[in-house]
């Protein structure tokens, strides 16, 4: 408990001393770009991958679940529209998501802690928080979002292939389906759900790596950590988030 709270107290911390009047606007600059680059293209190819595959998944999964015959062809694609918009595209993809990015920026800020260019920087005058944790968040609560926007069109376009490709749907049943009854409401509530995880699988990484103490060995547990910590706090974020929004 008492770890615990020490933590949550040096989080505090280095949250709050991450705001401070920049230095040197355009080296922040540089180095949020760099960032952006880094977790949005670097991401961007396993991010397509699952969540074109959880959309074909889902609509031949619902397909094979909703047997009777009064039940309209159009629900397969209504709950896939659905499912895919309120919980596989920001849910499943900022879990994998926090396994990539999360132990990207614990291992490269404990890198840099370990090898002492963190005192470095900060004996230069360097306001290490600022310049090294703040363009990543930032960066991400930037960039996640629209990969989450790109994962729910990727995973609608998935069900629908594989649903018309399998013959379970046609084309125009399926479309058909997605107009009916579409509740705008559910794609706020998913980018509220993608700001919230983006800046929890940024800041909790970056906490661990930027307080590692030791070697090599550290480097990985912190790493493995900052992950295991940031899924759970996603998963009790999206309960709190649905009991509260839904």
């Amino acid at each position: 408990m008492i770890k615990l709270l020490n933590d949550t107290g040096r989080y505090i911390l280095m949250i709050k001393g991450m705001f401070s009047r920049p230095e040197n606007f355009k080296m922040y600059w540089k180095e949020f770009m760099h960032q952006c680059s880094e977790i949005g293209i670097g991401s961007l190819p396993i991010v397509a991958i699952i969540s074109f595959f959880i959309g074909a998944v889902s609509a031949v999964q619902t397909a094979y679940q909703l047997v009777s015959p009064l039940i309209p062809k159009e629900s397969i694609s209504q709950i896939v529209r659905d499912t895919v918009i309120l919980e596989f595209a920001p849910t499943l993809v900022s879990i994998v998501l926090a396994g990539v990015i999360g132990s990207k920026i614990a291992g490269e800020l404990g890198n840099m802690r370990v090898s002492e260019q963190i005192d470095a920087l900060e004996i230069m005058g360097i306001n290490t928080k600022a310049y090294l944790v703040l363009p990543k968040i930032l960066a991400a609560v930037f960039v996640i979002p629209m990969l989450i926007i790109i994962a729910t069109i990727l995973g609608i376009w998935g069900g629908r292939l594989a649903g018309t490709l399998s013959g379970i749907i046609s084309t125009e049943t399926f479309d058909k389906g997605l107009r009916m009854n579409f509740i705008p409401y559910n794609v706020f509530f998913s980018l509220v759900k993608a700001y919230t995880f983006s800046y929890i699988i940024s800041s909790i990484p970056a906490f661990f790596g930027y307080h590692v103490n030791g070697g090599a060995l550290e480097i990985g547990r912190a790493s493995t950590k900052a992950v295991v910590v940031s899924c759970i706090l996603i998963l009790i974020a999206d309960y709190v988030l649905s009991a509260l929004l839904l």
